[in-house]
């Protein structure tokens, strides 16, 4: 998604679709492969046709001219093969650009509702389903129309020089002159489109707004200004479809010319055609290639990219413009960042200075002009209150949220300058609800590990499973090779399972967010126990007062303070760490399995 955020919206939809056909450059070639392997029949079709009839039927041997139609009919369903292999190597190369589409869409509304404070919206979620499918299925489409168009067009011209030379100068002139005139036409059917679809939004967001706010609109007698305003988005929609309905007139115009040219043309120019030399299965077998092979492949490939396509460019754009992320920097910061991009990290030091973070404009800082430093190696635990900002910092620390004011850095680099996956092989976080996949046990292990599977890394893995206590659950699911059904998994399993996961990576930085919370005491300290002994840094969100016991040093979140100690420092220091392992220490007296959530 790089390349959409760094270029203007007007060209970003372009280099998207350029990086997906440079990124996948062999799936390409395999479908075009196979694309023209289904044009067998277009370069056959007309000179079989032509041997069927002046061989055949016309020679008084109907035999062999049904035999000539039998090739036809075999040479169809190698065609038919083709399609189908094309077909699927499209698949391979469409459902990887539907998953970067939604990434997009996803981070730019994150990005907005966190950052730039705004809400989330309907037209987001359009965008988010209707419009990314709707990309994803015209994708799919354009790739298949215009290869089969290519290849198709070219064989049943070569086919038709072969046949009869004087019929391509009949056949090629209105055909180039029809691809021009649609062509030409296309950015205006373009703007038209993105007209319409923009016109749609503007009703979901009007529908939106009237029915979530229907009670007060009656309540204030605001019935009449509320009708205006939905007749007027009512009216632009019904001005763009009408628009695009009249621009689309150029497209049928284009096909007309394209389709029937040629053939009348051919019809006119027959008796030219036999005076040098043609026959009459000459000029049929020229008929049957512009009607069997030029018309369908025009015509489909008009409404493909007069359709599909239009849609394809104008809502990948949208898309592309509604990811865009807010300005959050001056030039001189972008500068600085730049110039971070390609600085050295040293060491793995987490450090915020002066950040300051809140969700949405109108709401109170959740954190505020807050510095901290965690060094390479530290082992932390944050507690504090339910709901005052835990597991706010986890995503700010993790490069998951970005503050509105302050930096996070990471070995002295903004998170925020860090690549995806630089990032995401030098930290793991673990939230609350554990995510594990339909797939088997190796599989959720290892997806960490950069493509390395149990032969590789076993003894690995076999560590990982004994650190965090999962071999008893790994035994009872069937071993590594077995299939994992998430939904049959307690919520405790499946943290076992994602600790685990985390434990095998190779990131150095853990950050766990009540990633124990499902686990009993026990369990929940020998976790512990194992990641702090793993080399590295462990941040712990604490839901357990033991685990701040456990830590070297100790951050104590209350409200938008914060105080950082060991255990002693703060017993002394802080009156609310004071109350919260005076809760804890009565009930660890009783009964070790019950401690107060922080």
């Amino acid at each position: 998604m790089t390349s959409a955020e760094s270029c203007s919206p007007q060209a970003a939809h372009w280099r998207l679709l350029l990086d997906v056909f440079r990124q996948r450059r062999g799936l390409l070639a395999r479908v075009f492969a196979w694309s023209a392997v289904a044009a067998v029949p277009a370069f056959l079709s007309g000179r079989l046709v032509a041997a069927a009839v002046d061989r055949g039927f016309l020679a008084g041997r109907p035999a062999l001219g049904f035999a000539w139609l039998g090739l036809l009919m075999l040479g169809a369903l190698v065609g038919a093969v083709g399609i189908r292999q094309a077909y699927l190597r499209l698949a391979e190369l469409v459902e990887p650009f539907r998953d970067d589409l939604v990434d997009l869409v996803v981070r730019g509304v994150l990005h907005r509702c966190t950052v730039g404070g705004a809400s989330a919206s309907t037209a987001a979620v359009a965008r988010l389903t209707h419009q990314v499918e709707m990309v994803r299925e015209s994708f799919a489409s354009i790739i298949m129309v215009v290869q089969l168009f290519l290849v198709t067009t070219t064989s049943a011209l070569l086919g038709l020089f072969a046949l009869a030379p004087l019929a391509v100068a009949l056949v090629l002139p209105p055909l180039l002159l029809s691809l021009g005139f649609f062509l030409g036409a296309l950015r205006a059917m373009a703007a038209a489109q993105r007209e319409a679809l923009v016109a749609d939004e503007g009703i979901a967001e009007a529908i939106t707004t009237v029915a979530s706010g229907l009670r007060d609109v009656i309540a204030s007698g605001a019935e009449d200004q509320i009708r205006c305003l939905a007749g007027r988005t009512i009216d632009a929609q019904e001005y763009a479809a009408t628009h695009l309905a009249r621009v689309t007139t150029m497209r049928t115009t284009a096909m007309g010319v394209g389709m029937w040219a040629p053939f009348l043309l051919i019809l006119v120019g027959s008796p030219r055609l036999l005076s040098h030399g043609a026959t009459t299965g000459t000029v049929l077998g020229a008929i049957t290639y512009v009607s069997m092979a030029l018309q369908p492949a025009l015509r489909t490939l008009i409404r493909g990219v007069g359709g599909n396509g239009l849609w394809l460019l104008v809502t990948l754009r949208r898309i592309v413009e509604a990811a865009e992320l807010p300005a959050t920097a001056s030039r001189g910061d972008q500068a600085q960042r730049d110039c971070q991009q390609h600085a050295c990290p040293s060491g793995s030091d987490l450090e915020l200075r002066g950040v300051t973070f809140t969700y949405g404009h109108q709401a109170d800082p959740v954190i505020c002009d807050f510095d901290l430093v965690v060094p390479d190696g530290d082992h932390l635990a944050v507690v504090g209150p339910s709901g005052v900002g835990k597991s706010t910092l986890a995503g700010i620390i993790a490069g998951l949220l970005e503050p509105q004011a302050g930096q996070a850095l990471l070995g002295g680099v903004e998170l925020r300058a860090w690549g995806g996956q630089e990032l995401a092989g030098r930290r793991v976080l673990i939230p609350q609800e554990a995510y594990v996949f339909a797939g088997t046990v190796e599989e959720n292990l290892t997806y960490l590990r950069d493509g390395l599977g149990l032969t590789d890394i076993k003894a690995d893995i076999d560590q990982a499973i004994d650190a965090v206590g999962a071999r008893e659950l790994v035994e009872r699911l069937g071993g590594y090779r077995a299939e994992v059904d998430p939904a049959a998994l307690s919520a405790g399993e499946r943290q076992l399972l994602t600790l685990a996961r985390a434990y095998l990576s190779p990131a150095q930085i853990m950050i766990l967010d009540e990633a124990t919370c499902h686990l009993d005491p026990a369990a929940d300290a020998r976790v512990e126990r194992a990641f702090a002994q793993r080399p590295g840094t462990l941040v712990v969100i604490a839901h357990r007062i033991s685990s701040a016991l456990r830590a070297k040093r100790i951050l104590v979140l209350d409200g938008t303070r914060a105080v950082l100690g060991t255990h002693q420092e703060l017993l002394d220091c802080s009156a609310l760490y004071r109350d919260l392992v005076g809760h804890w220490q009565p009930l660890a007296a009783h009964d070790s399995h019950r401690e107060t959530r922080v």
